[in-house]
C-alpha cells in the first residue's frame, strides 16, 4: 500500500470529517485515554453496523469544523468540546442503543503508577498466599496482616485508592501482588451532538415517564398558584369549576333551590340511612362477625364488668 505523503493525508482527513458532519446529524464526543490500538480495533468493529468512529488530532478538528461553520453555524457548540484526548463516534441509529454498545466495549487493566484512578479502589480481607518475607511491605502501606498458616493475612477491608487520586507506586505493586486488575477503559462519552444541540450524556437516562412526572409536577404547581391568586388558567379551570360546583351543592342544601347535582346530597340528609346501606358492604371484608354476635360479645362484656364491680374489693385488699 502506497503511503500518502503529509498534505494529502491532512486534505483527506478534512474531507472525511466534513463529510461525517454533513451525512450524519448525530454524534458522540468520547474521550478516548487508556484505550489501546487493539481495543479501539474492537470498538471499530461493533460498531461497525450503526456508527463510525473516527480519531484525530485536536489541532486538525478545530481546523475542519472552523473552516465548516461558515455552512453549519451549529458546529459551534462542538468546538468548546475538543479538548484532551478526544475522538467521535458518528451515528444515525437510536443514540441510547450506541451510546451502550460504546459503554460495553471495556477491558479490565492493572493499575499503573502515576495514573489516575477512575474509580475507589477496596481490597477485602483475605489470605493473601505471600509469604512472611512481605509483611514489611504491607506494614509500610499500614494495612493491618497476621501470619496464618505460613502466608499473610489481610484481616481488614483496605481502602487502598480513592478517586480520582494518583495511583502510588507502592499500591500499584502491591495490586500487582495480589493479581487484582481494579480498573476498566474503554471509550468515555463526554458530550452528545444532535442536530445542532450538544447536551450531556446523562440526558439519555430520562425516560418517557420522567417527563410526565415533571410535565404533572409543574402542572400541580400551575394550578395552586393559580387558585391561591385567583387568576384562572387552563390548569386551575376544572379545580375552579368542581369547588364552584361544592358551593352550589352547599347553597342548595340550605335554601329551597334543587337542581339534578344537589338532589343525591339532599336525599342522604333526609334519609340518612342511605349511607348506613353501604357500611355492610365495606366492613364485610373485614373479617368481622354478624351485627348479632357483636351485639352478644357487648353484653358479656358488660355482664362480667357488673361482675367486677359487684365484687367490692381490690386484689390486694
Amino acid at each position: 500500500m502506497v503511503r500518502l505523503d503529509k498534505e494529502t493525508w491532512k486534505a483527506n482527513y478534512f474531507t472525511k470529517l466534513i463529510q461525517l458532519l454533513d451525512e450524519y446529524p448525530k454524534c458522540f464526543i468520547v474521550g478516548v485515554d487508556n484505550v489501546g490500538s487493539k481495543q479501539m480495533q474492537q470498538i471499530r468493529q461493533s460498531l461497525r453496523s450503526s456508527g463510525v468512529l473516527l480519531m484525530g488530532k485536536n489541532t486538525m478538528i478545530r481546523k475542519a469544523i472552523k473552516g465548516h461553520m461558515q455552512t453549519n453555524p451549529s458546529l459551534d457548540n462542538v468546538m468548546n468540546h475538543i479538548r484532551g484526548n478526544v475522538g467521535f463516534v458518528f451515528t444515525k441509529d437510536d443514540l441510547v442503543e450506541v451510546r451502550d454498545k460504546i459503554l460495553e466495549n471495556k477491558v479490565k487493566a492493572p493499575a499503573r503508577a502515576g495514573a489516575l484512578a477512575p474509580l475507589d479502589v477496596k481490597i477485602p480481607p483475605q489470605n493473601t498466599g505471600l509469604g512472611p518475607e512481605k509483611t514489611s511491605f504491607f506494614q509500610a502501606l499500614q494495612i493491618p496482616t497476621k501470619i496464618s498458616k505460613g502466608t499473610i493475612e489481610i484481616l481488614n477491608e483496605i481502602h487502598l485508592i480513592k478517586k480520582d487520586e494518583k495511583v502510588g507506586a507502592s499500591e500499584a505493586a502491591l495490586l500487582n501482588m495480589l493479581n487484582i486488575s481494579p480498573f476498566t477503559y474503554g471509550l468515555v462519552i463526554r458530550q452528545v451532538y444532535d442536530s445542532g444541540t450538544i447536551f450531556s450524556p446523562d440526558i439519555l437516562d430520562i425516560t418517557n415517564e420522567d417527563l410526565i412526572a415533571k410535565f404533572m409536577n409543574g402542572l400541580r404547581n400551575v394550578a395552586a398558584i393559580s387558585l391561591e391568586i385567583g387568576y384562572p388558567t387552563l390548569a386551575s379551570a376544572p379545580h375552579s369549576i368542581v369547588n364552584a360546583l361544592k358551593n352550589m351543592i352547599a347553597i342548595s342544601i340550605e335554601t329551597d333551590y334543587d337542581f339534578k347535582e344537589a338532589e343525591l346530597a339532599k336525599e342522604y340528609i333526609k334519609d340518612p340511612s342511605k349511607f348506613a346501606a353501604a357500611a355492610p358492604a365495606a366492613s364485610s371484608g373485614g373479617g368481622g362477625g354478624s351485627p348479632a354476635k357483636e351485639s352478644k360479645k357487648e353484653e358479656k362484656k358488660e355482664e362480667s364488668e357488673e361482675e367486677d364491680d359487684d365484687m367490692g374489693f381490690g386484689l390486694f385488699d
